[in-house]
This record gives C-alpha cells, sequence and structure tokens, in this order.
C-alpha cells in the first residue's frame, strides 16, 4: 500500500470518528438500559418482598401485619382470608404442570427437530418450519380457551371424574405450546452438526435412524438440553393458559400421585393473576404477597437458565 492510500485510509477514518462514536454510544445506550431494566425489576422484588417477610420488618420500618418466611416456604395452605400464605401450595401444581408438559413437548419436539434436520427435504422443511413456528405466535389466552372447550371435555372420555379446571389439560396444553422452542433450538443445534460427521457414518454402513441418532443428536446435545431448559422456564413462567385451564383454587398436591392431576390447582402464576384482579388493599398483606410470589417464580427460572448455560458449556463441542 502506498503513501497516499494510507493517508486517504487516515482522513476517511478522522472525518467518520464522530459518527463511530456516536454509533458506539448508542449500544452503549442499549446495553445500560436492558442491565438497568434486569437491576431495577430485581430490587423491586426483594425491597417489596422484604416488606412481606415479618424478619425483616424492624429493617425497613414496615407498619401492620407481615408474615413468616418459614411458614411461607412450607405451609401447604394458601388462604389469603386466614392471612395462610404457603407457597407450596402454588409451587406444586406449578411444577407438575412443568413436569406434565415436558412429557409431551420434549419427545414431539426432538422428534420433529430430528424429521426436519435429517428427513426433510428443502422444500418440504421451508413449509413445516414456518408452520410449527406459528405455534409460537398464537396468543396463550386462546391456548387457555382451546384446552377448556377442546381438552377437558375430551379428557372426560378417559377420566369422567376430572374437573372443569384441572392440571392435566394444563400440562397438555402448555406442552403444545412449548413444542415450538424445543423443535426449532434442537434443529438448529442439529443443523450445525458438520455433514462430514454424517457422511463418516454412512461410510460405516450406518442407516439413517442410526446417523441420526447415534451421531446427529450426540453431537447437538448441549443445543438440545438447553432447548429443553428454556422451554421448561417458559413453562414455569406461563400466565393466562394455566389460569384458564388449572383454575385459581390454591391445593397442595402430591406431585408423586399421578391422580392429582385430575383435580385443579393453581399455579403461582394463575395466583398473581388472582390477587391482581381481586379485591385486596393496596399495601396489604396480601398485596405484598404477590411480590414475594414473583421472587420465588424469579429465582426457580434464573436458576434454570443458569443450569442451562452449565449445561450447554459443559456439552458443547467446537467444529
Amino acid at each position: 500500500m502506498s503513501t497516499d492510500d494510507l493517508t486517504n485510509d487516515l482522513t476517511k477514518n478522522t472525518a467518520n470518528a464522530p459518527q463511530e462514536l456516536l454509533t458506539r454510544a448508542f449500544f452503549l445506550l442499549c446495553a445500560a438500559v436492558s442491565i438497568f431494566t434486569t437491576i431495577a425489576i430485581i430490587v423491586l422484588l426483594v425491597s417489596e418482598a422484604a416488606k412481606f417477610f415479618s424478619f425483616t420488618a424492624p429493617f425497613t420500618g414496615v407498619e401492620g401485619p407481615t408474615a413468616s418466611v418459614v411458614e411461607f416456604l412450607t405451609g401447604t395452605e394458601w388462604i389469603i382470608n386466614n392471612e395462610q400464605f404457603g407457597v407450596l401450595a402454588l409451587v406444586t401444581s406449578t411444577l407438575m404442570i412443568t413436569f406434565g408438559s415436558a412429557l409431551i413437548a420434549i419427545p414431539l419436539g426432538v422428534g420433529t427437530a430430528i424429521y426436519l434436520s435429517e428427513y426433510a427435504d428443502p422444500q418440504l422443511q421451508s413449509v413445516l418450519k414456518p408452520a410449527l413456528e406459528i405455534l409460537a405466535g398464537i396468543p396463550t389466552v386462546v391456548y387457555g380457551f382451546f384446552a377448556l372447550i377442546y381438552i377437558t371435555p375430551a379428557l372426560r372420555i378417559p377420566f369422567p371424574s376430572i374437573g372443569t379446571f384441572n392440571l392435566l389439560s394444563a400440562s397438555i396444553v402448555v406442552g403444545i405450546m412449548i413444542i415450538p422452542m424445543v423443535a426449532s433450538i434442537s434443529e438448529d443445534a442439529m443443523s450445525a452438526v458438520p455433514d462430514d460427521l454424517r457422511q463418516a457414518g454412512y461410510g460405516m454402513g450406518a442407516t439413517k435412524f442410526e446417523v441420526s441418532t447415534g451421531i446427529v443428536v450426540p453431537a447437538a446435545l448441549s443445543g438440545i438440553l438447553s432447548s429443553f431448559i428454556l422451554a421448561l422456564s417458559r413453562a414455569i413462567g406461563e400466565t393466562m393458559a394455566v389460569t384458564i385451564a388449572a383454575g385459581t383454587q390454591a391445593k397442595f398436591h402430591n406431585p408423586f400421585n399421578p391422580a392429582a392431576y385430575l383435580d385443579g390447582g393453581s399455579p403461582m402464576t394463575a395466583t398473581m393473576v388472582n390477587l391482581l384482579t381481586g379485591d385486596i388493599t393496596g399495601g396489604g398483606l396480601a398485596y405484598r404477597s404477590l411480590f414475594a410470589i414473583g421472587l420465588t417464580l424469579f429465582v426457580i427460572t434464573f436458576a434454570m437458565n443458569v443450569l442451562s448455560e452449565l449445561i450447554a458449556r459443559r456439552y458443547r463441542e467446537e467444529y
């Protein structure tokens, strides 16, 4: 490169310096807003939840009744009128719906991803994948009414004693909702596996099924496992669908009893909706319990996202 070219490049970079500085400042602002929003949400949850628990009252200067953190975390009764705030009555319903939805979404989602990645031709794939992702664009309240109007009546055929609001119907509809997330992320992970690995398997005499399940899936395991955790985090945080399908009557269920799925319950998100739409006093104990539930839900989902990242790092393959 000649001296004139170097001079021209230097002059051009100097002229663009204000524009580059402005662009950098804009992107820094976007990152700062995201971080600030996250911190503000955490501070809000912690500060308001602290007013709910009795052991923090001397430090926060809160006047009026407060709840015990031990009773909140270990109690099995959630009755607002009696000031019984046992979050286990809500957590068990949430976890049962999450587990039930996982039994539906994980095998169907992975099977769909294997078909799209390994079996479907490009033309068919270009139609099926967008059609599958349409499920993610349907409002969740529509899923709730679908469960109430169609799934629950269908479940009464094998289970005549099932209630109008039940955990099984909620599990099925949430499982349908998170299938696109499992399928899409898993398919992207499988498509990223180099074709050299597939060709090596075919060269060894492996069948299409053996290559798909024995080579491609293990190679894409980190992405597949991450899709499971992220999808389950979405299931835990789902609100309207479970509110309509499962109901809002808080009950403690034995998570190891399959018959409990035939009964209704109130997951954490449904309880929060019920409290917000009910007749509660702003600043009262019931109102403060909203933030205690929200903080509990935040801790669970945050832990699952951290677990997803750890799994992705543990099983990530570099190609």
